[in-house]
């Protein structure tokens, strides 16, 4: 057989070789990188105009050999959900991420995968992955509870280390989603505790990032209109770093790399009113604050202790006064405060034309292995036959307050704040007069960006499937919930994979913890024994002996 032949029958089976540093041929090998998502509809939507976008997967691919390795990455939030059978059969490594929610999509891609490639690697990180390690090891190959970072350690033990890229730095190149805005994180974690938030599940410090590297991911993401941070916490605990992080951001806006930025903060750092010029001055557009409510028994509740200082009302106006604009989140409580009480406040924003609207509404989520979780399976809150898919800002998991219809009819209207089109017309048209001399015009069109997604989501963020008839049958309630188109298979899987398309339960039909989440209680001493039932759950087919890189 001549040279020639072999080399057409390696192409025909697609095995690509390639020459390392030392001189040695080693076999290329592919990598699909996919962040899971469940649209909030249930409906396989592609979300195109969503923001921000997931950037997990362009990190994660920076770790692997530009030489040796052939990288793919795909995003459910942006694309829709994989169904390309072709595609999930490709991977030699196939590297799964994504939302809590996303877990059991993970286990779906991951039937699917090894039904087409027996042989395929399946590596899983993430916020569910974190709160559920031993849970996970039995579905996936790799379990990462760590950063990014872990994914070399991974690499090295499935490949070696021919096959690490040498400085990680994100692969941009690859995210066909990213546009015109660019991602960029200068700090990772929080300094703070709040109890909702899957940051403090996870317990992690925060951690700062050397101006270095600041740099370069900025100058990888190229020039772009908008760089933003994805920081936690943009400003943190050092007020040095952060004043050294704006040096090398004002260096870079003034080379023309970007034309503005936006980022993260929490309250504390508007209370120094230098922090917003200073960032006024070095490019700032848009700053992001997780205003949650303006009930501040509320906030102490749920101990955000860095927004009781001074006024929400009044740190908007400020933001607003010196040229940047203000977004921010709502989360509207109808587990411990009435529908009535609720609405009062979205009145209330919607009669104050000084500050932006919200750029979304959402309700409390009990999300795996956080002090607010903890303390709704002491009360035994949780909705019975709750699935770990419903820990959704759209989704009803708790007893409501008042009457569950009550509560569904708000939740149900507040998507896309039905019943006050007429306020948000006549707030958007004061806003608009008030400041169009502080704000410039990208400025004012990120805000009726805001309006728009806040008012019709859907046709916003999702323009085509909008076209397709958006309307979904929903219950907005966990325990009768209907499951995801997604739930079934796009196309035959081998029968010992056939369980992975079955939900995974947060509680059983008495609302009492099933034996998946039993983990969580070995991690918290505070919850009795009793909380999970004594039969054993049912096993989803046959575990594999999973790897968790760093963790044993």
């Amino acid at each position: 057989m001549t040279r020639l032949s072999v080399i057409w029958i390696l192409v025909f089976f697609e095995v690509q070789y390639s020459t390392d540093k030392r001189g040695r041929t080693l076999q290329k090998k592919r990598v699909l990188i996919v962040n899971c998502y469940f649209d909030e509809t249930r409906r396989p939507v592609a979300r195109v105009n969503k923001f921000p976008q997931a950037m997990a997967p362009v990190y994660l691919a920076g770790a692997f050999s530009k030489e040796l390795c052939h990288v793919r990455m795909y995003s459910e939030l942006p694309s829709g959900p994989l169904q390309d059978k072709s595609l999930i059969g490709w991977p030699d490594m196939l590297v799964l991420t994504g939302l809590t929610t996303s877990f059991d999509r993970m286990l779906h891609l991951t039937a699917s995968a090894r039904t087409e490639n027996p042989k395929v690697i399946v590596v899983a990180g993430g916020p569910a992955i974190r709160a559920l390690p031993k849970l996970s090891a039995r579905y996936f190959d790799y379990v990462c509870e760590g950063d990014v970072e872990q994914m070399k350690e991974v690499i090295r033990d499935a490949f070696g280390s021919d096959y690490i890229q040498e400085e990680m730095v994100p692969r941009f190149d690859l995210a066909y989603w990213v546009g015109r805005i660019g991602y960029a994180e200068t700090s990772r974690n929080c300094n703070f505790r709040c109890a909702f938030c899957t940051l403090t599940a996870e317990g992690k410090r925060y951690t700062k990032l050397s101006l270095d590297s600041i740099r370069k991911e900025i100058l990888a993401a190229g020039k772009k209109r908008m760089i933003v941070f994805l920081d936690n916490n943009f400003y943190g605990s050092d007020r040095n770093y952060f004043l050294a992080r704006l040096d090398v951001i004002r260096s870079l806006w003034k080379q023309g790399q970007f034309a503005g930025w936006a980022a993260l903060v929490t309250n504390d750092f508007f209370f120094n009113d230098e922090n917003i010029r200073l960032a006024r001055e070095s490019g700032c557009q848009v700053l992001f604050n997780g205003v949650e409510s303006f009930d501040t028994g509320w906030l102490q509740r749920f101990k955000k202790i860095q927004d009781g200082r001074i006024s929400q009302v009044g740190i908007i106006k400020k933001c607003l006064e010196a040229g940047i604009v203000f977004q921010y989140g709502m989360m509207l409580d109808p587990f411990t405060r009435s529908v009535r009480d609720l609405r009062k406040e979205v009145e209330f924003i919607l009669s104050t034309p000084e500050i932006s609207l919200p750029s979304y509404l959402s309700i409390p989520v009990p999300i795996l292995g956080t002090p607010f979780f903890y303390e709704c399976v002491k009360k035994k809150a949780i909705l019975p036959l709750t699935k770990l898919r419903d820990l959704d800002t759209t989704t009803l998991s708790m007893h409501p307050q008042e009457s569950m219809d009550e509560a569904v009819a708000f939740v149900r209207d507040i998507r896309s704040l039905r019943g006050y089109r007429k306020q948000i017309l006549q707030h958007t048209a004061v806003f608009l007069k008030r400041y169009r001399t502080n704000l410039n015009c990208i400025q004012l069109l990120i805000h009726l960006g805001t309006v728009m997604n806040l008012s019709a989501p859907a046709l916003f963020t999702a323009p085509t499937w909008f076209r397709r008839k958006m309307r979904h049958s929903r219950t907005h309630i966990s325990t009768t919930e209907p499951l995801d188109a997604a739930y079934t298979p796009p196309f035959p899987v081998s029968s010992q994979y056939e369980s992975y398309f079955n939900p995974t339960m947060v509680t059983d039909a008495e609302g009492s913890l099933t034996v998946e989440m039993s983990e969580l209680l070995e991690r918290h001493s505070g919850i009795r024994r009793s909380a999970f039932p004594e039969s054993p759950a049912e096993s989803r087919g046959t575990p594999g002996q999973a790897k968790l890189p760093g963790g044993g």
